[in-house]
C-alpha cells in the first residue's frame, strides 16, 4: 500500500523547465522499471510513492528526492545505475537555451571568463532593450511570458559582474555589431550606454575588433573560454541551435592562443571606449 505521507512529500513543485538530466534520469527509471515487469501503480507501491509522482519523475517533470531514489534502487536490482545518474541532476533554468545551461553554471563559479563574438553583442553585455530586440528575432515566434523569462535570465546573468569584482572578465567583440542598429536608434543609444557602464570597473575589460583589422585570429566563429576554481580551463562554442563545451586539454589550449592573439590585433581598452564613446555622439 502507498504511504500517504509519503506521497504528499514526493507531489512536488511541476519543473517549470525540465532539465535534459531530468530527462534522462527519468528514461533510466522507466527502462529499469519495465524490464522487471512492473506497472507504475506496482512500482509506485513498492517505492512508497503516487503512480502520478512515478508518471512525473519518469517523464522528467520532477526533481527526485532522496528516498525515492534509494527505494527505487532496492526496487529495481539495486545496480548502483540511479544513485550515480542522481549525482548529476540539474534543474531546468528558464529563460536558458538547454545547450547553453551547463556553461551558465560554470561560468557563476570561473575563476577568469574570456568571451569572443561576432554575431551579437554577448549577453553579459546587453542592454534590457538589446536583449528584447534579440528575442523578438526569434524564430518561431516568442510568447510575451517566453520572451520575457529570457530577458529576465539574461539581465540575472550580468550581476556577476558586479557581484564578482575579483574575477577579470574579457570581451572581444567585431565593431560592426555596435553598429548594426538592431531594435533601432533608441535602443542603440541605449546598448552604447550599458556596455560603457558594464565596462567601466577595473576587473571587467572590453576590447573592440575594427573594422578595417587586416589580421583576424578568430575566423572560425565565436569562442568563450574560463577557468575553473580548479584551475582547469574550459572552452565553449555555440552555432545555431546547440552549443559545445569543449574539455580537451588541446582544443582548449589552441583556442586560448587564437584569443590572445586576437587580443594583440584588437583596439586597446582605452580606443575601445573612445569608440564606442563616439559612435554614442553620432547617434
Amino acid at each position: 500500500m502507498t504511504d500517504s505521507s509519503d506521497a504528499t512529500a514526493c507531489d512536488w513543485e511541476r519543473e517549470p523547465d525540465p532539465s535534459d538530466s531530468l530527462r534522462t534520469f527519468g528514461a533510466v527509471v522507466q527502462a529499469l522499471r519495465e524490464h522487471a515487469g512492473l506497472s507504475r501503480v506496482d512500482f509506485g507501491a513498492r517505492v512508497r510513492f503516487s503512480k502520478h509522482t512515478v508518471e512525473s519523475v519518469e517523464l522528467g517533470r520532477r526533481m527526485p528526492d532522496e528516498s525515492f531514489v534509494e527505494r527505487a534502487e532496492e526496487a529495481l536490482g539495486n545496480t548502483g545505475a540511479l544513485r550515480k545518474a542522481a549525482g548529476h541532476l540539474t534543474r531546468g533554468e528558464a529563460g536558458l537555451a538547454a545547450w547553453f545551461r551547463r556553461w551558465a553554471r560554470l561560468e557563476k563559479v570561473a575563476v577568469s571568463l574570456c568571451t569572443y563574438e561576432c554575431r551579437l553583442v554577448p549577453g553579459l553585455l546587453q542592454s534590457e532593450g538589446y536583449a528584447r530586440a534579440v528575442f523578438d528575432n526569434s524564430i518561431p515566434p516568442l510568447s510575451d511570458e517566453q520572451l520575457e523569462a529570457q530577458v529576465v535570465a539574461r539581465m540575472e546573468r550580468q550581476k556577476m559582474l558586479y557581484e564578482r569584482p575579483n574575477v577579470p572578465f574579457s570581451f572581444i567583440v567585431e565593431e560592426h555589431l555596435f553598429r548594426r542598429r538592431l531594435g533601432g536608434r533608441e535602443v542603440t543609444r541605449g546598448l552604447l550606454d550599458h556596455v560603457l557602464g558594464l565596462t567601466a570597473p577595473r576587473n571587467v575589460t572590453l576590447q573592440v575588433m575594427p573594422l578595417g583589422a587586416e589580421f583576424h585570429a578568430c575566423l572560425d566563429g565565436p569562442v568563450q573560454l574560463l577557468e575553473a576554481p580548479e584551475r582547469r580551463r574550459l572552452a565553449y562554442s555555440e552555432g545555431q541551435q546547440n552549443g559545445r563545451l569543449i574539455s580537451d586539454a588541446k582544443e582548449v589550449s589552441l583556442l586560448y592562443q587564437c584569443y590572445d592573439t586576437l587580443r594583440s590585433q584588437a583596439l586597446n581598452p582605452q580606443d575601445s571606449r573612445g569608440l564606442l564613446e563616439r559612435m554614442r555622439g553620432e547617434l
